[in-house]
């Protein structure tokens, strides 16, 4: 899917999130193996390599820069085409924040959030290493409100923007996922669930 986005567009500069230093690394290989320009962003790099690439990044030099959410703070590049999540962000205000830094030129931006629920069990390792109950309580609430808006099938702004208490006024955006794709056919898997539940 990301390579499908990237072919999409040629030359364009984007932003690619990760969740971890090692899928920087190993993401930003694999695109260079694939004749992308792109360099890695993270902590565990040296200083003057992470200025470097982010300042090759800004002046259009590299068109991708796949990072950890370090990067991009302050940072205001007006031709970002687009943003792609490949792990699923901490929660929705970060999620927002990430992909407010496309687009900012105001012509068309596309972001994609990949999502599996494999990625939820990453974020609630790290919730679990929390020793503050209240900070692990609200993590988890923060976790649930992002899976629920990842699963959701009406317009994409109406719960983003409901979850920062504002209202979209239109029934739909006619631009995400959802608005585009259609109706969708429900599928009756009761006797499949009754197997599986008799399986286990």
């Amino acid at each position: 899917q990301t390579l499908e986005l990237l072919r999409k567009y040629p030359d364009q500069s984007g932003i690619i999130y990760c969740f971890s230093r090692k899928q920087v690394d190993e993401l930003a290989d694999f695109l260079k193996a694939h004749k992308f320009s792109v360099l890695p962003y993270h902590a565990g790099l040296a200083d003057d390599v992470r200025k470097r690439n982010q300042e090759l990044f800004i002046k259009d030099d590299v068109q991708i820069i796949v990072a950890t959410v370090a990067f991009g703070m302050g940072i205001n590049k007006p031709n970002v085409r687009f943003v792609i999540h490949f792990d699923l962000p901490k929660n929705i205000e970060s999620y927002y924040q990430e992909i407010g830094r496309s687009g900012r030129d105001g012509l068309k931006a596309h972001c994609l959030l990949l999502f599996g629920y494999g990625d939820t069990q990453k974020i609630r390792y790290f919730i679990d290493q929390k020793e503050n109950e209240q900070e692990r309580r609200n993590a988890i609430v923060h976790l649930d409100s992002l899976v629920r808006f990842c699963e959701s099938r009406v317009c994409r702004r109406i719960p983003l923007l409901e979850y920062f208490g504002e209202t979209y006024s239109e029934p739909k955006c006619g631009i995400c996922d959802n608005c585009t794709k259609g109706k969708i056919e429900l599928e009756d898997i009761t006797e499949q669930a009754q197997k599986f539940l008799s399986c286990i």
